[in-house]
């Protein structure tokens, strides 16, 4: 293997799981389980090659996480809040009377802590929501928007912001048209929540219509609930397949799937998957606010994960809510919710075979290349306290950079 030959440095004892790797047969490896064992060879700064190697492994190595889904504005508020619960529509009333508590310093303070602790979990890339309410513009952002527009040009990742306004705030066809430039110019996406709003057709028609003339990147909360004859998420892969439109669309939420019968589910995840749409598994806030009712709830609040990824639909995972009025508790931590969203939706092993719902699949779910161990940079691949996938989704170490444990050169 003359890639062998040519390296520098190597890494021993490492563990690299299949689905992490875009051609595996190239680079090498000891198969153990749904993984991949040896030495990592590292030539001019990029992981190339497993070495074979006796030695045991001692760590598992995986590129940079993804965060697909959260809220970066909200978070870290619930402590100021007094006897909060309930469902979703609790959530938004008491979310909304926090907001007169919102300062540049206070949204500031949150969302850095919400980046440092992401940062600390091993995240490259992340996607905040920023509520793009009633009181803003079309083209004048509310002030978290600018906030975390300053917080990004430091974070020292991939940053996404992502502008979350009503569907019937889109129908006005003048909103839209503003809106839309105003995140095109902020290099932003254009995302929208979509319930039972009765101009929500409109909406969508204005939605795709800017995406598809400025660029745009799309993502939809979509029905996030489990009442009978929520329909949207049908309704967004009906518009993208009409409008032919082959920008990356992330929908998350899509509870109500829970409520549809098989017939119905393989109709709507076939037509997400020929329009390319991800979906958004939400674990932490979806089980904390669907199903609820006045003893334990007999609902898992979640959309239909197996059926979704049986039918080739992209599906990922994201923290959604933490420390807020939509969930109370919550980590900002893409393996800990892939460990929760394999309870919730009954997973099984191999775990390898979900991990690029935090990983490959999430980045492009946001439009992204997806990254992968073979041929990345060192800088961006992390070393994990884990002796296998089942190992990985339970730790509670952080994860290390891996450029600090490189080997001398050869």
């Amino acid at each position: 293997m003359n890639q062998v030959r040519h390296a520098t440095t190597l890494v021993p004892g490492v563990l690299v799981p299949r689905s992490m790797v875009l051609d595996a047969p190239r680079f090498g490896g000891r198969p153990v389980a749904d993984c991949l064992a040896g030495d990592l060879v590292v030539m001019e700064g990029r992981a190339v090659a497993l070495r074979p190697s006796e030695e045991s492994p001692e760590r598992m190595v995986l590129p940079r996480l993804t965060e697909a889904h959260v809220h970066l504005d909200k978070c870290h508020s619930i402590d100021r809040m007094q006897g909060v619960g309930g469902d979703l529509h609790s959530a938004i009333a008491a979310q909304r009377r926090d907001k007169a508590l919102w300062t540049d310093d206070n949204i500031r303070n949150r969302a850095a802590r919400g980046l440092r602790e992401l940062a600390s979990a091993g995240c490259g890339t992340v996607r905040s929501h920023v509520d793009w309410g009633d009181e803003a513009d079309g083209d004048r952002p509310p002030p978290a928007w600018e906030v975390l527009g300053d917080l990004a040009e430091n974070a020292g990742l991939e940053f996404q912001r992502a502008a979350l306004t009503g569907i019937e705030q889109l129908a006005d066809a003048t909103f839209a048209r503003r809106c839309a430039e105003r995140v095109a110019a902020d290099r932003g996406v254009l995302g929208a929540f979509l319930f039972d709003q009765p101009e929500r057709d409109a909406g969508l028609v204005h939605v795709f219509r800017e995406a598809e003339r400025l660029g745009l990147a799309l993502d939809f909360h979509v029905d996030e609930g489990l009442r009978p004859g929520l329909d949207g998420l049908e309704r967004i892969a009906d518009t993208a397949l009409a409008a032919r439109f082959e920008g990356p669309v992330l929908c998350g939420h899509a509870c109500s799937l829970a409520n549809q019968e098989p017939d119905a589910v393989k109709r709507i995840a076939d037509k997400l998957a020929r329009a390319g749409i991800s979906i958004a598994v939400l674990p932490q806030t979806n089980l904390y606010l669907q199903g609820r009712r006045d003893g334990t709830p007999d609902r898992r609040g979640i959309t239909r994960v197996k059926e979704l990824l049986a039918a080739g639909v992209n599906v990922v995972a994201g923290a959604d809510n933490v420390r807020d009025a939509f969930c109370p508790i919550g980590r900002h931590d893409p393996l800990a919710v892939l460990s929760l969203t394999v309870l919730a939706a009954h997973l099984d092993p191999p775990f390898g075979d979900i991990l690029p719902m935090i990983t490959t699949g999430a980045r492009r779910a946001l439009g992204l290349a997806p990254q992968t161990v073979d041929g990345a940079a060192i800088g961006d691949l992390l070393s994990f306290d884990a002796l296998s996938t089942s190992e990985l989704l339970s730790r509670v170490s952080p994860p290390a950079a891996l450029v600090e444990m490189l080997g001398a050169p050869e």
